[in-house]
């Protein structure tokens, strides 16, 4: 089971982490949400639970907990830019339906 982070995510991940001047990581999760029932939810993580899987790459620490990892298991997190837009973009091998305005997905 993994999840992986592109080099852009993991700087941006960085910056928010180096302003916000604590934190181990960033934790990746699902709560149900919206049309299609699943949506991710981004957080910083200043202490672990004991069901933490700890996933790292360019130096960032990506937390996700046993039962979102059933959802996310082989998800890339990379951060786009788009005109005037940015943010974080989820490829989830996962997903088997998204609702029209990108908000949540299911599997």
């Amino acid at each position: 089971m993994s999840i992986t982070l592109t080099e852009a995510a993991a700087n941006r991940v960085r910056t928010f982490l180096e302003n916000r001047g604590k934190g181990i990581g960033l934790r990746l999760g699902v709560k149900t949400s919206g049309c299609s029932g699943l949506a991710y939810v981004l957080e910083f993580v200043d202490v672990l639970n004991e069901d933490d899987n700890v996933f790292e790459q360019h130096g960032v620490k990506v937390i996700v907990d046993e039962k979102s990892l059933t959802y996310l298991n082989g998800t890339q997190l990379d951060f786009v830019k788009e005109g005037l837009n940015e943010g974080f973009k989820y490829t989830n091998p996962n997903v088997k339906n998204e609702c029209g305005c990108g908000e949540s997905f299911s599997v």
